[in-house]
């Protein structure tokens, strides 16, 4: 059986590789995209300069900062968005999104200026308390402004820049980092929670308004019914569920660069922040390349891409304290490969898997949980950091290579039981 795909003419490969662009034809639409584009881009200049100003509170002490500000943002995340979407549905949207954007630039504004450990605490959480109402409202929008031929292009549009910016807004905002120091690199951060808001402020006001006649007295219970029937359309679909597991085993290592790289350039090294800047942006250029031709595996449940992504991340970090800066480039270059090989597959699942009319609430759920997994994995790396400064990546690495064999033990475990006997 000749299982190679039909030869496709160029044209149609290069329209293909364009239809997701379709959506921004509506000038509403590329102006909310453009606006939530930007801030993820500032998401990305904050928590490297975070990283940085970590380190200059005390070297021995920045993972355990660092790693406590990642669990406070993720914690803001998890509270805080399932009650965003409810917000959501009762006042004007665009108001969401401009106050939180502004707030956010006033929080952001102060972060050059802190003189204490609880102030960054402090800032960093308030600045997501504002972010997670920001994100399911940006969701909620998209079908108002889109027409229904676009919509599914600007889902996949939004959620591809998503996934993408998380881990290549880093790299970018590493290479920034090389020209700007650690304080200044928050002044960008917050003209771009200007740009962002500006684009905002031109969104038709009352096109967003929410479905307030809908409200009903019986509006919370459905919002808490709709919150525990995502989770358990996520968790009730076997290849969600293992794609979920994997995105837990990324996020151990995820947290481990992210934490722990500063100090590593820095301390074991003995190099500058010029240095981080580089390693960093190395790692988002794998992302990236792995983002735009990490379709190859067209399989139903997508296991090729899911394992091989956290393989690579656990083999490329594991090795991390003892190779030189050259080595280390390259480590970082396979482990954002492994990153974006590892989390694009889930969300894709989601959208094939989930009939169209429930996958609002499952998204919910999935942007809840997989933070959840973050919310885990900052501590560990903080402890790695803190407890074995020159050896906390081996530690990391064989740690997550551990979770994949356990998730792949579960997996296989649960595929048997459900095939039937022969006979």
């Amino acid at each position: 059986m000749n299982l190679s795909p039909p030869d496709v003419p160029p044209q149609s490969r290069l329209s293909a590789l364009l239809e997701p662009f379709q959506a921004l034809r509506s000038p509403t639409f590329a102006k909310l995209y453009f606006a939530q584009t930007i801030s993820l881009l500032g998401d990305a200049f904050t928590w490297v300069g975070i990283a940085l100003l970590a380190y200059q509170f005390g070297r021995e002490k920045s993972a355990v900062i660092l790693s406590t500000a990642l669990t406070l943002r993720v914690l803001a995340f998890i509270i805080f968005s399932p009650f965003a979407g409810v917000l959501a549905d009762r006042i004007n949207r665009r108001k969401i999104l401009y106050i939180t954007h502004f707030i956010r630039m006033g929080i952001v504004g102060g972060l050059p200026f802190v003189t204490a450990e609880w102030q960054i605490y402090g800032l960093v959480f308030l600045l997501n308390v504002f972010n997670a109402f920001f994100t399911p409202t940006y969701k909620a929008i998209i079908s108002q402004v889109v027409e229904q031929t676009y919509y599914r292009q600007a889902i996949g549009l939004s959620t591809a820049t998503f996934q993408l910016l998380g881990v290549l807004g880093p790299g970018l905002a590493g290479i920034l980092a090389v020209w700007l120091g650690a304080r200044d690199i928050f002044f960008v951060d917050a003209a771009s929670f200007v740009m962002a808001g500006i684009l905002i402020l031109q969104l038709p006001g009352a096109l967003l308004n929410g479905p307030v006649a809908e409200k009903s007295e019986t509006k919370p219970l459905s919002a808490w019914a709709d919150v525990v029937r995502g989770a358990t359309l996520l968790f009730g679909d076997p290849l969600i569920r293992f794609a979920l597991a994997i995105e837990f085993v990324s996020a151990i290592a995820g947290a481990q660069i992210l934490v722990n790289t500063v100090g590593h350039v820095k301390d074991g090294l003995g190099l500058t922040d010029t240095y981080y800047g580089w390693v960093m942006g190395t790692f988002g250029i794998g992302a990236t390349i792995a983002a735009f031709g990490g379709g190859f595996d067209k399989t139903r449940s997508r296991r090729v891409s899911l394992i091989c992504g956290a393989l690579l991340l656990g083999l490329a970090i594991t090795g991390a304290n003892f190779v030189g800066y050259p080595v280390l480039l390259s480590l970082w270059l396979v482990a954002g490969l492994g990153q974006s090989l590892a989390e694009i597959p889930s969300e894709t699942l989601i959208g094939e898997r989930i009939e169209a009319g429930q996958q609002g609430k499952v998204f919910g759920s999935h942007f809840a949980f997989s933070h959840l997994w973050w919310a885990i994995a900052y501590p560990i790396a903080g402890f790695t950091g803190s407890q074995f400064p020159g050896e906390n990546f081996l530690y990391g690495g064989l740690l997550t290579l551990g979770l994949l064999v356990v998730v792949l033990v579960a997996g296989s475990r649960t595929t048997a039981k459900r095939t039937p006997t022969p006979g």
